[in-house]
């Protein structure tokens, strides 16, 4: 039986951890003050360590839930001494949202120890987290790809495979532009059609059944007419990194990047104002004009 180890129980990491143990395999993860409660995992027969190193070494394949990619590098190369402490054949599998270029250039130095990287960004909620459903967006040679898949398929739905290191990564950037920001549009939209009175149920309606309708509506639409965020529940401050990771990354492919400034902008200005912990629909409110 091999050992999976998870550094990162938070909202997403926890579901990736229950569903993993709960599907047979022996879990160990890394004790940290910001974890999700982790009793459960225990009576699911989960290990607990306390130094991400000695976990390191106690695990055949080892999953990284962290934030992004200065988190991704302090675990591997800074004070989680994680590098120098895997075993020769141990993959680790990147669940992060990070930046491209990063991933690659941590995969080539796992490599050297003998190890592999596989990065494999999430996309969908907590929720669906829990009920193992999520999506997966791969990148990394097709041999520990293959050896980690049946593992990846305790806690997700879809897997993407979107080629070689840093590729899941890269589509990951490209799914949330587009996503996070045609949320941020419905939300500055919807904000406009508020301050001036206008009846939010026919919009919602309006878009619903024309060409705005879509899975970010219906993750924003709850808020615009109820102020119920729970369907994205994902804060602007996390919004924001991964716009600045998309820009970033477009900025050093030389690529047009207009829209995804305006949008990497919003989010800025409202992180300015102090709003980077409300959640992404929110911004319903936040952008309204100060009259309204």
């Amino acid at each position: 039986m091999q050992k999976i180890g998870l550094i990162g129980v938070g909202l997403m990491g926890h579901g990736i951890g229950k569903n993993i143990a709960a599907k047979g395999w022996e879990l160990h993860f890394l004790h940290h003050d910001g974890n999700q409660p982790t009793e459960d995992l225990i009576d699911l027969g989960a290990t607990r360590h306390d130094m991400a190193a000695d976990l390191a070494k106690a695990c055949d394949i080892l999953i990284l839930c962290v934030t992004g990619s200065p988190q991704v590098e302090d675990v591997l190369i800074g004070s989680g001494a994680v590098l120098e402490a895997l075993r020769p054949g141990t993959i680790v599998v990147d669940c992060s949202t990070a930046i491209p270029s990063s991933t690659r250039a941590l995969a080539a130095k796992v490599r050297k120890v003998g190890s592999e990287l596989v990065d494999a960004a999430m996309t969908r909620t907590p929720k669906e987290a829990e009920e193992g459903r999520l999506n997966l967006l791969v990148g990394g040679e097709s041999d520990p790809i293959a050896k980690v898949r049946p593992v990846l398929e305790t806690f997700a739905e879809n897997i993407f495979v979107a080629g070689g290191p840093g590729s899941g990564h890269q589509l990951k950037l490209i799914h949330n532009i587009i996503s996070l920001g045609t949320v941020t549009l419905i939300a500055e939209v919807a904000a406009c059609a508020i301050s001036d009175g206008m009846d939010v149920e026919a919009m919602v309606d309006c878009l619903r059944k024309g060409g705005a309708g879509g899975a970010a509506l219906e993750r924003v639409a709850p808020y615009i007419l109820e102020r119920n965020s729970d369907l994205l529940r994902f804060t602007i401050a996390n919004a924001y990194k991964d716009a600045s990771y998309y820009t970033e990354m477009a900025n050093e492919l030389g690529a047009t990047r207009q829209v995804a400034d305006a949008v990497h902008k919003t989010l800025g200005n409202l992180i300015e104002k102090g709003a980077g912990d409300a959640f992404v629909p929110e911004q319903v409110k936040l952008l309204q004009s100060p009259q309204a």
